[in-house]
């Protein structure tokens, strides 16, 4: 028997790369066959109905047949399903009405309902059956009676159907809705955890700009400028949220080193290992962006020779290891190193990490006995 109001259809959109037209044909047979059943709640609906009360009319068909086969039964049936079919159509509407009025008021009003539909079923079903079998139609009380019990029962049932099956869409887009609030939140914090990172680079090599400035060297702050342009592009064409590939990374984290290198020279001393292998792996853009900034200033500047910047990157079966390492002074005996000048460097990356890979990374920082700082990086190795 059917269930769920009959809403409107919203034909689905398809949208994708212009093809074959059999290509076509066979992706939206495939679409057909994995689309959710309940996607179209008004095809469901008819499709319910149609198989719900086709199946009543075939048990009541077999219930006649086994105390003796006569048409006057079958046509009795047919009658019966039909005006089942009419009412229980009549039913959801109003229960789709009723739902949306206070839960005390619905309720009544549904038992009313049924009710009434119960003793309208009944009511002429006798009188349907009392025509064909009898010559003088009319309502007999017995015959009444017995209707009233048989299609409550099948009203009833059609009635419970209709809310359980609502109750449980209702309960399944509650849970989409969250799921997608949820996507929301992620991408929203990784986007602000993104975005924290661009005003403390930026903020670093203006101030680098403005020194060659003061010094009037002119070259050097135009090339400067023009390599910070570069770097200003990346951060900007690519999503907050986006990961990228290791190489790509890699390629930007150079770009910076070339800004830094102009105003260090050769106290700066950058070392890249890359393993082939690991360099299609994807991770959160700008992800080891704050580690060189913070090897250049608690390595670099404080030390008249410098430091060397080294980072590594493994394929370690399926997990990606990637280090960076420097030769500063480490942690101080007096005060512990700092994350970065703003406070967003180490939180950060522990954040990003969280919410890009859960608890399925390692993240370790560690003072080298020789003297340096190295921090340890391991993800799941991922190319997409």
């Amino acid at each position: 028997m059917a269930t769920l109001p009959a809403p409107q259809a919203t034909p689905p959109v398809m949208t994708g790369a212009p093809s074959a037209a059999a290509a076509l044909a066979q992706a939206r047979a495939s679409t057909m066959f994995v689309r959710p059943f309940f996607e179209d709640k008004a095809r469901a609906f008819w499709f319910l109905q149609a198989a719900g009360w086709s199946g009543y009319l075939i048990l009541r068909t077999v219930s006649s047949i086994s105390n003796g086969f006569t048409l006057q039964g079958v046509v009795t049936n047919i009658i019966e399903t039909i005006v089942g079919y009419c009412i229980t159509l009549l039913l959801s509407t109003l229960y789709g009405y009723y739902r949306g009025l206070p839960r005390i008021t619905g309720i009544i009003l549904t038992l009313l309902t049924l009710g009434a539909a119960t003793f309208l079923y009944a009511l002429l079903d006798t009188f349907s059956f009392s025509f064909i079998k009898f010559a003088a139609p009319g309502i007999d009380v017995k015959l009444l009676i017995g209707a009233l019990f048989l299609n409550f029962t099948v009203l009833a049932g059609w009635s419970a159907l209709y809310f359980g099956i609502n109750f449980y869409l209702i309960i399944e887009e509650q849970i989409d809705q969250m799921q997608h609030l949820e996507t929301q939140a992620s991408s929203a914090q990784l986007a602000m955890l993104r975005y924290q990172l661009n005003p403390h680079f930026l903020f670093n090599t203006l101030n680098s700009i403005s020194t060659l400035v003061l010094l009037k060297q002119t070259e050097r702050a135009n090339a400067m400028l023009s390599r910070l342009a570069s770097f200003l592009r990346y951060t900007l064409i690519n999503e907050p949220t986006a990961h990228v590939a290791l190489a790509q990374e890699i390629e930007t984290l150079k770009l910076y080193l070339e800004i830094e290198k102009m105003r260090f020279e050769d106290r700066l001393r950058p070392e890249f290992e890359i393993d082939p292998a690991a360099e299609k792996a994807h991770l959160p853009s700008l992800l080891l962006q704050p580690l060189i900034e913070n090897a250049i200033k608690y390595a670099v500047t404080p030390q008249e020779e410098g430091a060397e910047i080294r980072v590594t990157a493994r394929l370690a079966g399926e997990r990606v290891q990637i280090i960076v390492s420097d030769t500063g002074p480490g942690l101080q005996a007096t005060k512990n190193r700092p994350s970065l000048s703003t406070g967003v460097g180490i939180a950060n990356i522990r954040e990003r990490l969280a919410q890009a890979y859960g608890a399925d990374h390692r993240f370790e920082i560690q003072a080298m006995p020789q003297g340096g700082f190295r921090v340890e990086i391991e993800i799941p190795f991922q190319l997409e």
